[in-house]
């Protein structure tokens, strides 16, 4: 509080001894009530006499009502200042009709509001959704992924079948691709620290953490089986001779163990993009992993098409088949089934990157089923389902970045349910 500024209550109580002294008169307050008459203010100067009380308002019986200190004024002169009378004081206040709803249509005679519907936008066409920042290396680690698990596959069928080409060329390329898989993932991490720093806990609700560990238990898996191939340039005796009696059956073994993991390997990154809040992946949950693992198993005949003769390429042939059946379904369910959320995948980079994958995989499939004992044949083949492995993950992978740039594929789905639900409770 200033100084120089009485406080509120020192100023209230001088207010109230002026008033006790002189009254409310001199202080320009409401006047004694003569009777029931009209209600009269001193004045002072108001008509031009000085001291004298106006009483005009008795005459004509209205009411005067007070302004200012010793200004006075009728209902009649109220209007020639523009100024709205006071209503009586023996007049009952009107009573306004009230709605009965609290919008319009809903509590039975209220008020038809007629606001137009929200439209939901977004700050001068910005995404809504942060983008993922992942960049080639996560889409190359998907195909890396797909790749090692169908390769694994393919090895445990030819060791299965007695078909050692088969089983040689899945092995090795197996090893690679997770040998690739694991560099592409820790070159996104930025720090190799991070990956181990991932196996410190296990969370089963966190595709990230899953697939961590699956990967950590797929590839030493994968490595042990590569290894055993190279038991037959070991020699007969020594310690090394020993290596070679006993890496046969460990490669077996661990050639099992990385077939049984190949299929989480193969569709755990399906569940992990959909796990996200990208608009086109989290839609597409169902399909997802059906697209991974259908594109696994062609990338994996792919391999034993190239590597392994006409006469061994049976398995091959079939993982193809299959794939090829499992990936074009897929594919054809995200492009239809999502709405306006398949347009991320039927346009731009994404949209060619799919269909070219389509006709590569037709392609592939009637190659092998076609040329059975060609052995040009057959590689084609399997060059062309590889090839549309590469783009089935490279246009599932920009169709969800797409997606997310865009703030139409955000709010309209979300007022699109809001609608449904509404409706459903009306």
């Amino acid at each position: 509080m200033s100084p120089d500024r009485a406080p509120v209550g020192a100023l209230f109580r001088r207010f109230r001894d002026r008033l006790a002294a002189e009254g409310p008169e001199r202080l320009g307050g409401p006047g004694p009530l003569a009777g029931h008459g009209t209600k009269v203010t001193a004045t002072h100067g108001a008509t031009g006499t000085g001291n004298a009380p106006l009483t005009a308002g008795a005459e004509n019986g209205s009411r005067a009502t007070g302004t200012g200190a010793g200004v006075a004024r009728t209902d009649a002169g109220a209007a020639e200042v523009r100024l709205a009378p006071h209503p009586p004081r023996d007049v009952e206040p009107v009573d306004r009709p009230r709605r009965k709803g609290r919008r319009g249509g809903r509590g039975g005679g209220g008020e038809q509001l007629n606001v137009p519907p929200a439209e939901f936008t977004s700050y001068y066409g910005r995404p809504i959704l942060k983008a993922p920042v992942w960049k080639w290396d996560i889409a190359a680690y998907l195909f890396t992924g797909g790749l090692a698990a169908g390769s694994s596959l393919l090895a445990a069928g030819g060791q299965l079948t007695g078909r050692p080409a088969l089983r040689r060329s899945g092995r090795v390329v197996s090893l690679a691709a997770v040998s690739a898989s694991a560099y592409f993932l820790i070159n996104d991490l930025g720090k190799p620290s991070r990956f181990h720093h991932m196996l410190r806990v296990a969370k089963l609700t966190s595709p990230m953490s899953v697939g961590t560990w699956i990967l950590s238990t797929f590839g030493p898996a994968a490595g042990v089986a590569a290894i055993a191939e190279a038991a037959p340039w070991l020699p007969e005796r020594g310690v090394l001779g020993l290596g070679r009696r006993v890496l046969p059956p460990v490669g077996h073994a661990a050639g099992l163990v990385a077939a049984v993991t190949a299929p989480a390997l193969a569709t755990y990154t399906g569940v992990l993009l959909a796990d996200t809040a990208v608009p086109s992946w989290h839609e597409a949950y169902p399909e997802l992993p059906t697209i991974f693992a259908g594109s696994a198993l062609a990338s994996g005949a792919g391999v034993g098409l190239i590597a392994a003769p006409p006469a061994q390429a049976g398995p091959a042939r079939r993982f193809a088949v299959a794939g090829a059946a499992l990936e074009l379904w897929g594919a054809h369910r995200v492009e239809t089934r999502l709405g306006l959320l398949s347009e991320p995948y039927a346009t731009g980079t994404a949209g060619r990157l799919l269909r070219t994958g389509r006709a590569l995989t037709a392609a592939g499939v009637a190659g092998a089923l076609v040329g059975r004992r060609s052995r040009v044949l057959c590689a084609l083949s399997g060059g062309a389902l590889l090839a549309a492995s590469v783009c089935t993950r490279f246009g599932i992978f920009h169709g969800g970045v797409a997606s997310a740039k865009d703030p139409r594929y955000t709010v309209v789905p979300q007022r699109e349910r809001a609608d449904r639900r509404a409706a459903e409770q009306g």
